[in-house]
């Protein structure tokens, strides 16, 4: 009997840790996650260096602070920009303004849509061996940007200051050999835009692109002969735009970028940095 109470005690004390130890093990895990920091997503954007990548520059903050991480991927010319954000290897671009990218996409098939206009940079003719426009030598070289939409820029900007006349119905699609007079037999030189700054010494004047000017160590509020002025036309044509590949237009991501190029720190920014060599629009 003594026996048979022991083994009765034993086998209920084994049962009730057996139990216990199951409760214990069907205890529910910790859930380490909910501390975990918030997933960082990477933004990759091509652009020009000045003012584009300097004006980048001034949203890392902002847009780190909503989640994403931007990366600035810098191109000195105005092709690689477009081709690398078409092959997908940055998620946006901003370097360029609307004609050029109307005239880049039809004539490589690409599919890159603007998003936001965020500045405007007025384009400018500089001194180079000539320093007066009212003077101007009979036979004097001007340099020109040679991309279709800058150049018929260029050539009415110097239209605009009576050195030469554009046929009529010209527009944007304007070359040298569309000037139908030219009193002053003026010979243009048609460089790539990135190249025109290097001649200024062996040319009469150069007219720049804000970009190249800036990289030049010029200001065109200050040393602009001539420019566009900002209640012209061109600074809504040739708004400098932010960009994507067709179809990315509502990407989160792209929608903070904007919203961070747009902020009033950056207008700011603008405003004090570059003193109307950079225009913000608002």
């Amino acid at each position: 009997m003594k026996i048979k109470k022991v083994l009765t005690i034993g086998l209920s004390l084994a049962l009730s840790l057996g139990a216990l130890v199951g409760c214990q093990s069907e205890e529910p895990k910790k859930d380490n996650t909910q501390n975990a920091a918030p997933e960082i997503k990477k933004i990759i954007v091509a652009a020009s260096p000045t003012p584009h990548a300097e004006i980048l520059e001034q949203v890392k903050e902002e847009l780190k602070s909503k989640g994403y991480e931007l990366e600035i991927t810098e191109f000195s010319d105005y092709v690689q920009p477009n081709l690398v954000l078409d092959s997908g290897d940055v998620d946006a671009n901003f370097f360029q303004h609307q004609p050029y990218l109307d005239d880049f996409n039809k004539e490589k098939g690409t599919k890159i849509v603007s998003v936001a206009s965020i500045h405007y940079e007025p384009l400018g003719i500089y001194p180079g061996k000539s320093k007066d426009l009212a003077s101007i030598p009979d036979g004097a070289t001007i340099a020109v940007p040679n991309d279709t939409t800058n150049e018929a820029r260029a050539l009415l900007l110097l239209e605009t200051n009576g050195l030469i006349k554009i046929k009529e119905g010209a527009g944007l699609a304007a070359t040298k050999n569309d000037i139908v007079e030219n009193p002053k037999n003026i010979e243009i030189v048609e460089l790539e835009a990135a190249q025109v700054s290097r001649v200024v010494g062996e040319t009469d004047f150069v007219v720049l692109n804000g970009n190249y000017a800036l990289d030049a160590g010029f200001n065109v509020a200050t040393d602009a002969l001539a420019k566009e002025e900002q209640t012209s036309d061109a600074a809504q044509t040739y708004a400098n735009i932010l960009c994507v590949k067709e179809g990315d237009e509502e990407r989160e991501d792209i929608k903070a970028l904007i919203d961070a190029l747009k902020s009033d720190k950056v207008k700011q920014y603008i405003a004090e940095n570059y003193k109307g060599a950079v225009v913000a629009i608002d």
